[in-house]
């Protein structure tokens, strides 16, 4: 099989897994490239520790028998009228919400290890040392977002509920690609900018200030990852032939849709229905008479919508052409988000999650940075 990994950039030049003996080339150590130098040095400003808590006290305590974590109109299952009457029970909608949002946490737990796993193999085939210094780079941040989020979900739940066979599919594919620019496209772009709305949507909902707080600091991150994968679309995409570009347009697309439709699909969560004495198969047929095309398409109105990000990560990298705009166009206004410029939902958040950081982290006085310094 050949692989096609499709660079048209120096710094995204790859080698194979298993080939160190490249990494020895004596040239190699003098062509450094500078356009991850700025995300790297910012590190010390967005630095935050899962262990310490002058960070982050995951000992704060919730309510979980009689709070829920989120609203009601978050929970697609209660928008049901099988489930809603139901779960008449107070308590047992608490229960249900707080159920319900322990696969959601458990999914994004899932997604940080794969993001670990993919930055850690992208260290091994980089071939430029800047690059590779900003995978190591990242390596790092995503093993302590794996720490934070198993420690919010043992405070509050215990333990982890499984993977969805659809997600780990997904991320298996990706981190195992031979081809970088499906890992950059999978996870730097995708799943990194699902992460960004999710966690926006998260901190603006969440009823736990301890999830809130996670989430920025998480998030102020995952902006520069993004970033990451912003460069290289900047630098790659213009240069692709058609043949090339409709490669890189339908393995993003294929993420896309595998995303849309099956990321916390009810088919995927049986095993809860049944814990609350719900039937399965009801639940299914009732929420996909919901989960119209026509309730997507208003869901994604809202700014913090993850697949609206989604959309607007692959509008604004070049990614979609007229090929695939008509598919996205069935959800969303494309001339509407084009308008809306780069600034990506999150952002905010995260500035004002690094300057929370720069006084923890500088006693004597905060230097000036802005996501913008990494662009």
């Amino acid at each position: 099989m050949t692989i096609k990994n499709i660079t048209k950039d120096a710094m995204y030049e790859a080698v194979a897994p298993d080939d160190f003996e490249s990494m020895l080339n004596l040239d190699r150590y003098g062509a450094r490239s500078t356009a991850f130098d700025k995300i790297i040095s910012a590190t010390h400003d967005h630095f935050w520790d899962p262990l310490d808590k002058k960070y982050i006290d995951f000992d704060e305590p919730f309510d979980m028998e009689n709070e829920p974590l989120l609203p009601e109109e978050m929970i697609g299952a209660l928008q049901t009228k099988y489930v809603s009457d139901a779960l008449s029970d107070p308590k047992d909608r608490v229960r249900f919400i707080n159920q319900q949002t322990l696969r959601m946490f458990s999914s994004i737990l899932h997604g940080e290890q794969g993001a670990l796993n993919l930055s850690a193999s992208l260290c091994h085939v980089l071939y430029d040392q800047g690059a590779q210094e900003y995978a190591a780079n990242q390596t790092r941040e995503e093993a302590r977002h794996v720490t934070a989020f198993a420690k919010y979900i043992k405070a509050r739940w215990g333990k982890p509920a499984a993977c969805s066979q659809v997600l780990q599919g997904l991320l298996v594919d990706i981190i195992g690609s031979p081809e970088v620019y499906k890992k950059i496209i999978g996870m730097q772009m995708l799943v990194e900018g699902l992460a960004m709305g999710a966690f926006a949507t998260f901190f603006q909902k969440l009823n736990d200030p301890l999830g809130r707080k996670l989430m920025q600091l998480v998030m102020t991150d995952e902006a520069f990852h993004h970033k990451f994968g912003k460069i290289w679309a900047d630098r790659t995409v213009p240069k692709l032939d058609p043949e090339e570009h409709a490669i890189v347009e339908d393995w993003a697309a294929h993420c896309f849709q595998t995303l849309l439709f099956n990321l916390l699909a009810p088919t995927e969560q049986r095993e809860l229905y049944e814990q609350f004495g719900l039937d399965p198969d009801k639940v299914i047929a009732e929420f996909q008479e919901i989960a119209t095309d026509e309730a997507r398409r208003e869901d994604m109105k809202e700014a913090t919508n993850i697949f609206r990000v989604l959309i607007k990560t692959l509008l604004n990298a070049g990614i979609i052409t007229d090929r695939t705009r008509a598919f996205y166009g069935m959800y969303v206004d494309m001339d509407e988000l084009k308008d809306e410029g780069d600034k990506m939902v999150g952002d905010a958040i995260a500035e004002e999650g690094i300057k929370y950081l720069q006084t923890v982290n500088f006693k004597e006085g905060a230097r000036p940075i802005s996501l913008i310094a990494a662009e």
